[in-house]
């Protein structure tokens, strides 16, 4: 059980390594990645459960909410979601990194029996200033 519980952590690391290794000395780091979750709750208390199970692995690879089941206003086409959350990731990289982990992945389950739900990744801009308007 004791090499199950370090064999994440490794792979973390050697993930990091990897990503760090191919960025040339004095490149920007890659644009900041976002997940997007349109979600309808269908059942509250499994609801609570995914949210228990899901919260440890976002924080595991990096994702930090900015948005979290906040007031969301319609303004044009279909109405949103019940809960709209968006969660920010290093990269694109890491936010599927996250999204396909074995970790996320069992316990995703628990959300499909719980919500009626839509998922997306999106990547940030590299250089927000020239994508001015």
């Amino acid at each position: 059980m004791r090499g199950r519980s370090i064999r994440p952590l490794i792979a973390g690391l050697a993930l990091g390594a990897c990503a760090a290794s191919t960025l040339p000395a004095g490149s920007p780091p890659p644009p900041k990645a976002y997940v997007v979750a349109e979600i309808d709750v269908k059942d509250p208390e499994a609801y609570r459960e995914y949210v228990a199970a899901a919260f440890p692995v976002i924080q595991k690879y990096g994702g930090r909410f900015l948005t979290r089941g906040g007031t969301t206003i319609a303004v044009e086409g279909r109405p949103p979601a019940q809960r709209v959350m968006i969660i920010e990731f290093a990269s694109l990289e890491q936010a599927r990194t996250f999204e396909y982990s074995k970790e996320y992945t069992d316990i995703a389950p628990l959300r499909h029996r719980s919500a009626d739900s839509r998922l997306f990744i999106i990547e940030g801009t590299a250089d927000p200033e020239a994508s001015r308007p």
